[in-house]
């Protein structure tokens, strides 16, 4: 199913089969990304004064908000970033200022725009890629001038047996028989200086416009290099693609998805918020709140390719919020972020349901796992609950790190298993409540061991 055509409803169901619980977050998050949809259907004179509602998500670490983001990359079908707030410094200071968040945004919407387009065209790509393969295995030969009284019928003959020989080597090239056969091919060399300057722009950007000045002033080398057919192919095609592929209506297409649907979530947002110490300077905290300010409320942004406007990209944060409070952030970014949605601290109940039913819980990882030693392993109802009695027992006895205390538990439990998995060929091994007990007693009870083990 298409991307926008998922209800909130559906967009809840699909973040069920990972994440469990956070239903107000999930919920939160459906209805900001269906809008997005809803949005692109009213009026245009409307559209633009309809703005996103950003959404600030806050709870213990290991509750669910990075997976959240992390599902929603996949369903969004839009431009979507992940970005921790803490690798940022204020503008002015070296590091990266906040506007490359955008910049990499388009970057994202440009290859996903790009990867569409290049499947538009491929079944005409091969078919180009194919033919040019074809030259090069079986070259068109350099015709002879006729001498007067020779007969033309011989050439006619030629041609023939000429065409029966390439679609025999198209048969070939089709069912694989001739990848590893070598052929010549001629590719574009490019080669640029490598220059570094610093500015507002950034490293980055600079560098690519620096090899785009220079590969317009130089002229374009081409090298023949020996490759195997099934490189030629990827090579061929992808030159193939660049010839049909507009590189304008690319560069076009994804400023305006960045601009009408552009998602951008970041992370470690309670990194930047707190007061300022007495007679330090942080580049990292209240001076990169200033410089999100004007990106969140909607400013221009200069990219390669061209100004986007953040006006209508919807912003979710996340952060735990252990040391500071949402309320140290600077009142006008807080004012952007008008819905503001607490995850709930996860239960022994959530714990055990965390092990069994998403698609990719940790019992399903270690089974798939040792399934590949030929080990066949297995979980009693009762030793999963154990399970997560020490894993809610430990997190409240030390810092509380959530569900990623279920991977150090796993880890220490199955530690033995996992080093002799390659001498248990064959056998069944069922994980117990005595078992469980036994191998993290020891641990669970000297808490200055478990605070260097779990």
């Amino acid at each position: 199913m298409n991307a926008n055509e998922l209800t909130p409803k559906q967009i809840v169901q699909e973040l069920d089969k990972y994440i469990i619980g956070q239903d107000k977050a999930k919920k939160s998050v459906a209805i900001a990304l269906r809008n997005r949809w809803r949005r692109q259907q009213v009026s245009e004179d409307l559209r633009d004064e309809i703005l996103p509602n950003n959404i600030i998500m806050i709870g213990p670490t290991g509750v669910g908000k990075t997976e959240i983001a992390r599902r929603l990359a996949g369903l969004a079908g839009a431009p979507f970033i992940k970005v921790e707030a803490s690798k940022y410094t204020e503008v002015g200071y070296v590091g990266r200022d906040v506007e490359s968040m955008v910049r990499d945004l388009v970057d994202l919407a440009v290859n996903m725009v790009k990867k569409e387009k290049s499947e538009a065209v491929s079944q005409k790509v091969e078919v180009l890629a194919e033919e040019r393969i074809l030259d090069l295995l079986l070259p068109i030969p350099k015709k002879l001038p006729v001498k007067p009284g020779e007969l033309v019928g011989m050439e006619e003959e030629t041609e023939e047996k000429r065409e029966r020989t390439r679609e025999k080597l198209r048969e070939q090239l089709r069912s694989g028989k001739l990848n590893q056969r070598y052929v010549e091919v001629k590719t574009a060399e490019e080669r640029f200086p490598v220059v570094e300057i610093f500015s507002p722009t950034g490293v980055e950007e600079l560098g690519i416009n620096i090899q785009e000045m220079f590969s317009g002033m130089m002229p374009h080398k081409t090298r023949r290099r020996k490759v195997t057919v099934e490189e030629a192919q990827r090579i061929l095609t992808q030159e193939e693609i660049n010839k049909l592929v507009d590189v304008e209506e690319v560069m076009s297409e994804s400023i305006k998805r960045v601009e009408n649907s552009g998602i951008i979530f970041v992370d470690e947002i309670d990194k930047i918020a707190g007061e300022k110490a007495k007679g330090q300077i942080d580049v990292s905290r209240e001076g990169v709140q200033r410089d999100i300010l004007p990106i969140v409320e909607g400013t221009n942004v200069m990219t390669k390719y061209g100004m986007v406007r953040t006006q209508h990209v919807l912003f979710i944060a996340a952060g735990a919020f252990h040391i500071s409070k949402p309320s140290d952030l600077i009142p006008e970014l807080q004012g952007r972020f008008p819905i503001r949605v607490e995850l709930d601290s996860l239960s022994t109940k959530d714990f055990i349901r965390i092990l069994t039913e998403p698609q990719n819980a940790l019992i399903k990882q270690y089974t798939a796992l040792l399934a590949t030693e030929g080990v066949e392993l297995s979980f009693s109802k009762e030793a999963i609950e154990e399970i997560a009695k020490i894993a809610n027992l430990v997190n409240q006895r030390m810092e509380n790190i959530g569900a990623r205390r279920l991977h150090t538990v796993m880890t220490a439990l199955l530690e033995d298993i996992m080093f002799e998995a390659s001498e248990l060929k064959g056998k069944k091994v069922k994980v117990t409540p005595a078992m469980v007990k036994d191998t993290l007693k020891s641990i669970v009870e000297d808490e200055d061991l478990s605070r260097y083990i779990l």
